[in-house]
């Protein structure tokens, strides 16, 4: 028998309420868009025109954008979503509208957008130098990183269910699309992604330099004299470490750290390292992490072809039961697991201590965080592209960027002072206030969104809303 426990007493549920919006976070980042400079920078190098029936180009991505934060994973879901907005933003654009602008952005109207993209960005960086607590420097080792710009570069597999436009198998047996992109660690914001086929390989240097060109143009000049540049193992290319190289200039400086494949003379050079050279690896934090260890290659192994000043460093740890059947036969001798990473530092400007071996491999272990970029930009837009056209999907990987950026500047504009919510995951955000119900009214000449005053959040909401109407308009 079913204990009953009243609940449900005398309730009726209808659908017949009016001006009641859900997803009512979406005034916020339509809000951040616009005052951001966003929305007009994209109208001034999209199509306009003044005809009947002619959908403003940068509404219908700005939109879409918004959408894509919310939660859309296609355009029939971001049509849906604008329908129910409209009460908000005016009349919806069709998902057929959609595709037709993802599909008209060609080379060229990429390029536009990207430089446009680059004007706000340095607007909201100017922002950013200007709110408490200032520019969000990183911090590693317990030690922070200020006036250094770091770059994270990885590739994904975004996976596809059907036959589409650039979709092979990839190198990891599944079938799909594989991305290269490049983010910026200071503010999680997605700087540059290159969609490739799914058969594209991991370490192709000329992919490399181009998402790193991109990259490195949305940089604004006035932060862009100290970058490091951090890869995984495939970007360790005699191509694109002398390209790294050949970056720097009398008013920029470039440093890297990449992963390593280890050789046979890599081995042998461990093996000359005393154990005197050993010392405990650092945490986050720069507290000690024991039965971890690095050291110094320097001057063991001698590595011609590659740039000059490029430096080794080692770290060994005690192999877990998953590694077992992949130890190499050097590894198995000496019962530990060893992983190399290459290096340009000799010293990281006003950072004491950035050119030993500690910092050094702490610093290149933070590259990890790249993995949280990757499952933002999945979370909003990139777990699945909608169309069979490769066009459109382009189209729609610049529209996931865009809305990564989009919450990244919320919650550092806006939400920096509220710590469950400054770097709050995307479901997380969603959750607690891009998802929020809320009434529209009309009183006294003006609209208001009316929220539960007892929701958690709510205040957090008002003030987000707040302070972007205080933003500074990019003009």
């Amino acid at each position: 028998m079913v204990e009953r426990t009243g609940w449900d007493r005398r309730l009726s549920v209808v659908a017949d309420g009016k001006r009641l919006i859900g997803h009512a976070g979406a005034v916020l980042l339509r809000r951040c868009a616009d005052r951001t400079g966003l929305t007009d920078a994209l109208a001034w190098v999209l199509p306009s025109s003044t005809a009947a029936g002619w959908r403003d180009r940068a509404g219908v991505l700005v939109q879409l954008t918004v959408a894509i934060v919310l939660g859309a994973a296609n355009l029939s879901e971001a049509e849906q979503l604008q329908l129910h907005h409209r009460l908000l933003f005016g009349p919806a654009a069709s998902d057929s509208t959609a595709r037709r602008t993802l599909a008209t952005l060609d080379e060229t109207a990429l390029a536009a957008i990207a430089r446009a993209r680059a004007r706000v960005r340095r607007h909201v960086w100017s922002l950013l130098h200007l709110r408490p607590g200032g520019f969000p420097w990183l911090t590693v080792a317990g030690m922070r990183l200020t006036g250094w710009i770091v770059i994270d570069l990885d590739a994904t597999v975004i996976t596809a269910t059907s036959k589409k436009a650039g979709a092979a198998v990839t190198f990891k047996k599944t079938f799909g699309f594989h991305p290269l992109a490049a983010w910026c660690a200071n503010t999680t914001e997605s700087l540059a992604m290159l969609l490739r086929p799914g058969n594209a390989g991991a370490n192709t240097v000329a992919d490399h330099i181009c998402v790193l060109t991109d990259a490195l143009a949305q940089i604004p000049g006035s932060s862009a004299a100290k970058i490091l540049i951090r890869a995984d193992g495939d970007g360790a290319t005699h191509g694109l470490l002398e390209h790294l190289e050949a970056l720097n200039t009398t008013r920029r400086t470039v440093r890297y750290t990449v992963g390593w494949k280890i050789t046979e003379d890599d081995e042998q050079a461990i093996a000359q390292l005393p154990e005197a050279a050993w010392e405990t690896s650092l945490h986050q934090d720069g507290s000690l992490q024991e039965g971890y260890f690095v050291a110094g290659l320097t001057g063991l192994n001698t590595r011609e072809g590659w740039p000059e000043g490029m430096r080794l460093i080692v770290r060994r740890m005690r192999p877990t039961r998953r590694h077992l059947k992949k130890l190499t036969a050097f590894e198995k001798k000496t019962g530990w697991r060893y992983g190399i990473t290459a290096t340009n530092i000799g010293r990281m400007w006003g950072i004491a201590g950035s050119g030993h071996a500690q910092f050094l491999d702490v610093l290149h272990r933070s590259h990890a965080s790249v993995e949280d970029r990757v499952h933002t930009n999945k979370a909003m837009g990139l777990d699945n592209l909608p169309s069979a056209s490769w066009e459109v999907n382009r189209g729609w990987v610049l529209a996931a960027n865009l809305a990564a950026d989009l919450d990244a500047w919320l919650r550092l504009l806006a939400l920096h002072d509220i710590d469950d919510l400054t770097d709050a995951e995307p479901d997380t955000m969603r959750f607690r206030l891009y998802h929020l119900p809320a009434r529209l009214a009309d009183h006294a000449r003006r609209r208001w969104l009316r929220l539960e005053a007892t929701w958690p959040w709510a205040q957090a909401f008002t003030t987000c809303w707040q302070r972007l109407n205080t933003l500074p308009v990019l003009t």
